[in-house]
Order: structure tokens, then sequence, then C-alpha cells
């Protein structure tokens, strides 16, 4: 083999075709369009930039706000709101680097074809590989939680599903195998019948959702959009309706002082578990941003992609951004926030009856959130199937992945393996799982998107075309690196001894073994590996004066990346190693590239 294959890029020209509807519209950045076959358009521009910033809204606010949330308010206190603002300014970062791509390659693939174009072909199949479990394995966890609101809406309707046919098989076995409380479990694994002595006990809810999503995103973009674009307005609204109503109840009843909870040493504060604590909510926090970037799989679809795309994205990344921190600061205030612990549906148990006492409110969140996961869903499983037809186009996927229906103008094939991907695990996974395994796949997706960036040509500026700003880091970026570890320093002496030391005899929990110790080292081992690659950025930044904005989305992102625990990074090693297989016995020998 030889080795200098696995880095071909993808060589681009000027010669991509735009609709008959948009003549006028130019084609990619010079040098950046490859010139095959598949460039002119096959499927509808129907999508404006209103219509992309709903999207994106609809992928961003769902899940993560209404079902995460709680675990990460639990993990970090009311300060978790700054892990909001650091995640949203990492996303920010990242997304002034996706619109960067968006504006030079304005075609389906998002982060895939992006590192096609700057890393070569082996890191653009370790992006695409790792986009399924964004996409694909985060549409998982989403229609669980859709299924959780949905039953629970059911309930106050005084309709009742079975408890077998409404949660996973492995909740139910953790539960009689732990010993747990949970009634709802409990009773779905003593009344699930039997068949060949196993119990048949699955969330049918969520594969319903699945099933219909999939046949709705099979139909076509248009009439996707408009479903989506009706569902982000009625999902702001009530959004927008909690934080007012929480707003208002929290300083009328004078509850602002759950801000600052008293921590284990007596103390107010408000980070009381520290910003240990607030680390142990990265899955769930950077999960609640998932979603901003799958509008760039948007872009064969966009009446002008190079201009609406990058607004899509930032306006969309922005707005929620706001919603966040102010829901954030409305649950930590309504509720002391150690009582969010095991809490799967936060916006609607801050007006049970034991804190706000809101009923009316319980039921508008309860529909808001079937509404607003069913969007999520709707967006991401839009995006894999793009994703896949990209892949399938490069010939690292099988031919029939970038099929398009004679009708519908859809990826047809690509959109059934998805609902297939989905629903399947569905049966036999839970969404704890699927919630970490998602997290550190995006974020990894997202480093190599920022250094991607770093990797293309400067370009002229061209009216109607986003631009991202170039700003010189030759200084500011060394400077930034040496003044936030003088920051750790200070806030905290021993911050460098500690994370370079690896003797852990003194904790009990050594004597258990390998696995202990791995778990005690992962953090550090990460740590110390962000800090080395600060340095490599500085020193190449000092000599080749890289742009300061993807620096920052390379190293905020990396950061994030350090609170992810030994069992995430041990999961997503296993799924790259399982691409990687695939990649060596069909795509590495099926590849255009490798044929011309």
């Amino acid at each position: 083999m030889n080795y200098s294959s696995l880095f071909r890029r993808k060589t681009f020209t000027n010669e991509i075709d735009f609709d008959d509807e948009n003549p006028n519209q130019g084609g990619l950045s010079d040098g950046l369009q490859e010139a095959v076959p598949h460039a002119r358009h096959k499927m509808k521009r129907v999508l404006t930039v209103r219509d992309l910033t709903f999207f994106g809204i609809a992928a961003i606010i769902g899940a993560g706000s209404f079902s995460s949330l709680g675990g990460a308010v639990f993990n970090g206190g009311p300060g978790v709101v700054i892990l909001f603002i650091i995640t949203g300014i990492a996303c920010a970062f990242t997304a002034y680097c996706y619109s960067e791509f968006a504006s030079r390659i304005p075609v389906a693939g998002s982060a895939y074809t992006y590192a096609y174009a700057s890393f070569g072909e082996f890191f653009a199949w370790i992006i695409g590989w790792a986009l399924i479990m964004e996409y694909s394995i985060g549409n998982i966890y989403v229609a669980f939680s859709w299924s959780d609101y949905f039953t629970s809406f059911m309930h106050k309707v005084n309709i009742y599903i079975p408890d077998y046919l409404t949660c996973s098989y492995l909740e139910a076995k953790k539960v009689i195998e732990t010993g747990g409380a949970n009634s709802e479990l409990l009773n779905a694994w003593n009344s699930a019948p039997l068949i060949c002595e196993i119990r048949m006990i699955f969330d049918l809810p969520a594969l319903i959702i699945n099933i219909l999503i999939t046949y709705l995103v099979f139909r076509g973009i248009k009439e996707s959009r408009n479903f989506s674009n009706a569902m982000v307005i009625l999902k702001l609204f009530i959004v927008t309706l909690v934080i007012l109503v929480g707003g208002y109840l929290i300083y009328s009843n004078g509850l602002s002082f759950n801000w600052t909870p008293t921590n284990d040493e007596g103390i107010k504060s408000f980070m009381p578990n520290g910003f240990g604590g607030i680390m142990m909510a990265v899955s769930g926090v950077f999960f609640a941003y998932i979603g901003f970037d799958a509008v760039s799989v948007l872009a064969e679809e966009s009446k002008d992609p190079q201009r609406d795309l990058p607004r899509g994205m930032i306006y969309s990344l922005v707005i929620c951004t706001i919603v966040y921190i102010l829901l954030t600061l409305v649950l930590t205030g309504a509720v002391h926030y150690k009582k969010f612990d095991g809490v799967g549906d936060p916006l609607a148990f801050i007006f049970e009856p034991q804190n706000l006492n809101i009923g009316w409110m319980q039921i508008l969140v309860s529909i808001c959130a079937v509404v607003a996961m069913t969007s999520v869903l709707l967006v991401f499983q839009m995006g894999q199937p793009r994703i896949w037809m990209s892949m399938s186009r490069d010939g690292l996927m099988p031919p029939v992945f970038q099929k398009i229906h004679s009708k519908y103008k859809t990826p047809s094939f690509a959109t059934l393996i998805t609902g297939l991907v989905v629903g399947v695990p569905i049966l036999f996974t839970d969404k704890t799982f699927v919630l970490d395994f998602t997290s550190i796949a995006t974020l990894f997706a997202f480093v190599l998107v920022c250094g991607g960036v770093l990797l293309l040509p400067r370009v002229e500026k061209r009216k109607g075309r986003f631009s991202m700003p170039y700003i010189n880091g030759k200084v500011i970026f060394p400077s930034l690196v040496i003044l936030t570890s003088l920051c750790f320093s200070f806030f905290n002496k021993d911050y460098f001894t500690e994370i370079f030391n690896f003797d852990f005899t003194s904790n009990s929990d050594y004597s258990k073994g390998l696995a202990s110790f791995m778990d005690l080292a992962t953090p550090k081992i990460s740590v110390i590996a962000f800090w080395l690659i600060c340095i490599i950025l500085s020193i190449f930044t000092y000599i080749k004066k890289y742009s300061l904005i993807p620096l920052m989305g390379v190293s905020t992102c990396l950061y994030l990346l350090t609170g992810m625990s030994k069992s995430n990074w041990a999961w997503f090693i296993a799924w790259l190693t399982l691409g990687l297989i695939f990649y060596f016995i069909y795509s590495y020998k099926h590849s255009k590239l490798a044929n011309k």
C-alpha cells in the first residue's frame, strides 16, 4: 500500500451547475469544486436563509434542552450556565469554520466534504464515519426522549400505554440488577410477555416516530421544510413562555437564593461542585448544541448556499445560545439543583406541584417537548442520508447510496437505511450510552473542521458570499495560551503538578486494577494532550501566521474533549476501528481518486 495515497485530496475546479431557477448564481470559489459528473444538481433548491435558520433551531433546541439539561444542572449547579457560554463560544468559532467551508464548497456532505478538501481521504472517511454517530446514533437518544415526553403527555390525558412498550430492555434490566426503585421499569420487567423465555420489552413510541419521520424525509425536502418551520415557531413560543413564567415566579416567590446554593463546605456558591462539577456536564451540555452543523448538509437544496448557509448556521447558533442561558437560569432558580438527579423532563419538572405548581404549564411543556424533539428527529434524519450520498459519489460507499428518487428528488435508499440504523438499535440500547457516544464524535469532527480551515489558501472576498475575517494569530494566539495557563495556575497553584501526577496508590480504587487506573488517568492524559497541542499550534502559528478564529475553534473544542470519560473514549475508538476496517476492505479500493 502507498501510504501517501491515504491523504489524497479532492482537487476542485469551478464547474458546479445550479438549477435553472437561479441561473445567475456563480459556481464555487476558484480551485474548490471538483469537476465530476455528479456536480450537476439533481435535488430541489427551495431553502432560503430563514428556512436554514429554522432547520438549525429545529435541530439544536430539542432533546438537549428538554432532557439532558436536567443531568447537566445536577452536575454543575447554577454554574453550568458558564459551560453553556463556553460551549456556545466554541460552537461559534466552529460555525465560522463551517461557514467558510460552506461558502467555498456548497455541496452536501458537511464536515466530511470539507475534510476531503483539506486533510485528504483518510481523515474525510474518519469524519464521515464519526458523523454517523452524531446524526444516526444521536437520533436514537432523541427518539427515546421523545417517547418519554409523549408517554408522559398521554398519561396526563388518561391514555396509558403498557410500561413494557415505553422503555428499553436495558433500562428495565438495569433496575432489576441494581435493585432500583423506578416503579415503571420494575412493572415493565414483571408484566412483560415472554416469547421463547425472552421478555418483550421495547420502546414502541420511539419506533413509530422513527418510521413516520423516515417516511416524511423520504417524501421530500419541501414537505420536511414546511413541517419543520411550523414546529419551530410553536417551539420557540412555548420556550419563551417557560422563560417568562418561570422567571416571573422566581422573583415573585423570592427564589433567587437557589442561584447560590450551599456546597459541601457550607459556603454559598454559584458553582457548588466547583469547575470540575461543571466539566462533568460536558456531554449533556454539548449535546444540547449538536445540530447547527446539520444545516451544512442541505447545501444542494439551498437557493443560494454560499450566502445563506453561513447565515443560517450563525443565526440559529446565536438564538439558541441565548435561549439555553435563560433556560438554565430559570431551572436553577426555580428548583434547587440537587433535585434534578435523574430528572429526564426538567422543563416540565419545575412546574410540578412540589415546585412552582403550575399545572397548565406542565401540559404545555409536554406538548412543546414532543414538538421540539420531532423537529430534531426530522433534521438529523435528513442529514445522514446526504452525507452517505456524498461519500457514495466519491466511491467510499456503495453506489446505491447516491440514488435519487425520480419523483421526490431525495436520496431514497440512503434515507431508508438511515431509518433502519436508527430504528434497530432502539430495541437493544438505552439513551445513557447513546448520549456520551454522540457528543465525543461530534466534538472530534468539529476539531478537524476547524483544523481544516487552517490549511485552506486565503481567497479574495466576493460580493454575496461569506468570507471569514482573517485575524493574524501570530502573536495573539500564543499570548492567549500563555495567559490561559497563568490563569489556571493562579486559581489552582497545583494545577500543572496534579495533571502530571499519576501516582494513584493512595486511592483505594487503585487496588481494583487497570480499569480503575484508566478511569483516573484518562482525564489527565486528555488535559496533557490539550496543552501539548496548544503549544504546537502556537509554534506553527508564529511561523505561518494562522488565522485566529479557526485556532480558537480547535483549542476550545479540544478543551471540551478533556471532559470526556474513559468509557467515552473506549467506545469512540472501537467505533473508529470498525470504520477503518470497512475503509480498507471496500472504500480504499473503490475510491474515485484511486482510479484516476
